[in-house]
């Protein structure tokens, strides 16, 4: 019995050892956009086997959200990298004793789950092989969408919004926390904000958008019959087909 503790003692030893510890960094940056560090809440890492969905590392970037000029303006160069050392990421460290084929799995953002969105590759990591500096980047696509104005399950009576303008109001953001402005880097005039009204399940009308400050887009229509109200907004970038949603139900009663 000695001799057979032994032996396995010895083994599982052996394997402990020959186990490499091999650092991947990994990075989730936002469509037409840049990356998704601490500012946003970060974006979740899972590296897990291919072959059978063991979990080797799992985290949430961290860092800033990169270098403007770097990333939006600056012209991509084969070589040179849009990350510092600054910049948002999760350095995972894996233990493997060989090749292993592996699922790379991001989930962003983890704050707004309207708007979150999981996105995934695979590929090969050698033992003791690094794959660090910029790493691997996964894009995550859609803009973050909070309608501010009905509110969700809001009642509202209807004599107090009788013959005159109903707001809505939205606030918009990319993915990774940047802003939406007038003539910014990500332009408010470029982005088609609107939103579909709903009666009683029925289509209404559309209702469009228009930007009043930093993230801030506003809309108006005139409500005059009591009913239940389901409003979708969406925004639009047709040079990058980037899209987002988010919905909202209201009450008008008599």
């Amino acid at each position: 019995m000695k001799t057979l503790f032994l032996a396995t003692a010895l083994l599982f030893s052996s394997l402990m050892v020959s186990a490499t510890e091999t650092k991947v960094m990994i990075r989730a940056k936002a469509k037409d956009a840049k990356f998704i560090g601490s500012s946003l809440g970060g974006a979740h890492i899972i590296i897990r086997n291919k072959l059978n969905q063991q979990i080797l590392a799992e985290g949430n970037t961290s860092g800033s959200t990169g270098n403007t000029d770097l990333i939006m303006k600056t012209p991509k160069v084969r070589g040179n990298s849009i990350a510092d050392e600054q910049t948002g990421g999760f350095l995972a460290t894996v233990d493997i004793d060989e090749p292993t084929f592996v699922t790379i799995e991001v989930i962003s953002p983890l704050s707004n789950r309207q708007a979150q969105a999981v996105v995934s590759t695979e590929m090969w990591l050698i033992p003791g092989k690094n794959i660090v500096g910029e790493g691997i980047i996964l894009e995550i696509p859609g803009y973050i969408i909070d309608i501010l104005k009905p509110r969700t399950h809001q009642y509202i009576g209807l004599n107090t919004i009788k013959n005159k303008p109903f707001l809505f109001q939205a606030n918009i953001v990319m993915m990774c926390g940047c802003v939406i402005e007038k003539g910014g880097v990500w332009n408010s005039d470029e982005i088609e904000v609107k939103g579909i009204l709903k009666k009683d399940g029925k289509f209404i009308k559309n209702i469009d958008m228009s930007w009043v400050s930093t993230n801030l887009f506003e809309g108006s229509d005139v409500i005059t019959t009591a009913g239940n109200y389901e409003l979708i907004l969406y925004a639009y970038h047709a040079k990058t087909g980037n899209t987002g949603v988010d919905k909202v139900n209201y009450v008008i009663f008599e």
